[in-house]
């Protein structure tokens, strides 16, 4: 069936011809007709709308004009992602029937590169922490994680190859690590957040889903670019994600584990796995301990979350309060409390801690560490503890999650690699070196 294919495979195939883009949209909405009744991943999808589009993407084929890095590949996009062509509604009944006017800036750049919006993929109540009612694709029983919960689920549940979420602490990391898919959060200001809902300026940050490297590269690569209409968008070049996954690091790749206070959360199965895995990189791996000071990082992420989603969403906060969850107003209200003083040391710390890390990936090229503490909880349980994301969230660090490990009841579990600021492509040039050493030792083994 075309929607399994691999991204980059079925873009290869399009190209050549052996395979339209109808023909994979169809297979992606038969997918979602068969299987969304229970993981419910989509909030909304235009069957006519898609088929249309990829019906004009294989005419462009066919007359042999110029075609895009994702020409005729579907699409899903978090519900906070502005579409011209859908509604985005936020995951909240306040912006029930809001149709934007303009695309996000992601979107004006997935539609030239020939992609086509599949749909928009449920999320959290305003992107934050009320769950919604998608499953993990593996046991509905199971929560998918959140906010990102319908890009990961669909994805995992091959209804779509790629999918776009957001991370303000572990938002795609964690789904991608319950839902068994790749997570790629790239360093903060590599994408363009225009016409994405904003709940924190100095955190909000875009990711992608795949179900390979190459898959999460090549979407990266398409989304990535300058804006100046984002102000934590820089401009300069940016690094080539696809091909520096795709290349041959020089050396053999430096590691670290980091003793991290919260590393107590993991559960038995992620520890003995991540041991694992250490084990079978032998030297390549070093273990570290924390300064004290790793102590606040958890506390500044939260007080500059809290303050900004109390400042950015004011006004919506303040009309539609009765529509808004017990316990997202538990967290508002908290937010209110925390003074001008309190957010201005966590920026600070956000910022010293930033300066911390420049310096010591020197002698490093990535963090081995968890994606989350285990396994997916209970869906009544909640969408499950960020805290292996927190610090890299703040400091706005490449990190990917990789689907390695599996947990006590089959459910799967990410392992997360963190890099420099900027040497994206490197990151997913280690991950790829890592995940081909594994298997050479796990053969041979």
């Amino acid at each position: 069936m075309p929607n399994v294919l691999p991204a980059l495979d079925a873009a290869g195939k399009i190209r050549e011809g052996r395979l339209t883009s109808v023909e994979l949209v169809r297979a992606c909405l038969n997918r979602i007709k068969e299987t969304d009744g229970q993981i419910k991943a989509w909030v909304q999808l235009d069957t006519e709308y898609a088929l249309a589009r990829a019906a004009e993407m294989d005419d462009i084929r066919r007359a042999g004009r110029p075609l895009g890095a994702l020409h005729g590949i579907p699409v899903g996009l978090k519900d906070i992602v502005d579409t011209r062509d859908f509604l985005t509604e936020r995951g909240t009944a306040i912006f029930t029937g809001r149709q934007p006017t303009e695309d996000a800036a992601i979107v004006e750049r997935l539609k030239d590169q020939g992609a086509i919006i599949l749909g928009k993929t449920v999320t959290t109540e305003l992107a934050f922490v009320q769950a919604a009612e998608t499953r993990n694709p593996h046991n509905i029983a199971y929560s998918p994680g959140g906010s990102s919960s319908g890009s990961a689920a669909a994805v995992a549940a091959f209804q779509v190859p790629l999918a776009i979420g957001t991370q303000t602490n572990g938002s795609v990391i964690r789904p991608a690590s319950f839902c068994g898919t790749y997570g790629f959060k790239p360093t903060r200001g590599m994408i363009s957040r225009r016409g994405i809902l904003q709940t924190s300026e100095s955190l909000d940050q875009v990711g992608v889903f795949g179900r390979t490297l190459d898959d999460i590269a090549l979407l990266s690569d398409v989304i990535k670019g300058y804006d100046p209409a984002d102000k934590l968008s820089y401009a300069r070049p940016r690094p080539l994600m696809l091909e520096g996954c795709r290349s041959d690091p020089p050396v053999a790749p430096e590691f670290v584990w980091l003793e991290l206070p919260f590393n107590i959360r993991l559960t038995p199965a992620a520890r003995e796995g991540l041991e694992e895995i250490m084990a079978l990189l032998g030297d390549r791996v070093e273990k570290v301990s924390v300064p004290a000071s790793f102590d606040g990082f958890i506390n500044a992420q939260r007080v500059i979350h809290e303050y900004e989603i109390c400042l950015h969403l004011k006004e919506t906060f303040s009309g539609y309060w009765e529509k808004i969850s017990p316990a997202l107003q538990q967290i508002i209200e908290h937010g209110r409390t925390i003074s001008a003083a309190q957010y201005e040391d966590a920026v600070q710390f956000m910022v010293s801690a930033n300066e911390y890390f420049d310096i010591f990936f020197h002698d490093y090229d990535a963090v081995l560490t968890a994606s989350a503490p285990g396994e997916a909880p209970e869906f009544a349980d909640g969408t499950g503890d960020p805290v292996f994301s927190t610090i890299w969230t703040l400091c706005g660090l490449p990190s990917v999650s990789l689907p390695l490990l599996v947990g006590e009841t089959g459910l799967p579990i990410g392992v997360q690699l963190v890099a420099r600021t900027e040497q994206d492509d490197r990151l997913l040039r280690t991950a790829n070196w890592m995940q081909n050493k594994l298997k050479e030792q796990q053969a041979s083994g």
